[in-house]
């Protein structure tokens, strides 16, 4: 069964793996090589476990494993959301997407806007949002493209 809680200090490893574990085997059927190896770096562990707990952040469960992630930023930025390759299918990521334009809706915020890869793009679309723009993002010196995505809330 699929659960949601709060994220807490200790999840940091956790988050990194299904980070990495994420672009390695999966946003790989969409970049190159060298655009993974780009993106697939956490370089501080310190910096990346502070950015999650500074803002509401979500972890998904199954039987107590984290799988799955997601966070979102003040302004109603979904930063964040990653699910484990081995946990893909089974509605982690729409149980995230609902719990952040839950947390967006009580906050008062008026939409959530993300920038989704290549990969996300269509799960993001089915969920609602539309993309505003393609982007290229450069990391570690390869450039990448993602979409500017937006979903208005009621």
């Amino acid at each position: 069964m699929l659960t949601l809680r709060r994220y807490v200090p200790a999840d940091c490893d956790n988050t990194v793996e299904i980070f990495l574990r994420a672009i390695l085997e999966v946003a790989s059927r969409d970049y190159t090589p060298a655009q993974i190896e780009a993106w697939a770096k956490v370089d501080d562990r310190q910096v990346w476990a502070e950015r999650r707990a500074s803002r509401p952040t979500w972890i998904a469960e199954v039987q107590d494993l984290p799988i799955g992630f997601a966070d979102l930023e003040p302004d109603g930025h979904l930063d964040m959301m990653f699910v484990h390759p081995d946990h893909q299918g089974i509605g982690a990521a729409r149980t995230l997407l609902q719990r952040i334009e839950a947390e967006a809706q009580k906050l008062g915020l008026k939409r959530i806007f993300t920038e989704a890869s290549l990969t996300a793009r269509p799960f993001f679309e089915r969920r609602g949002l539309v993309v505003l723009a393609r982007q290229s993002v450069e990391k570690r010196g390869q450039t990448l493209a993602n979409f500017r995505m937006e979903k208005p809330l009621s």
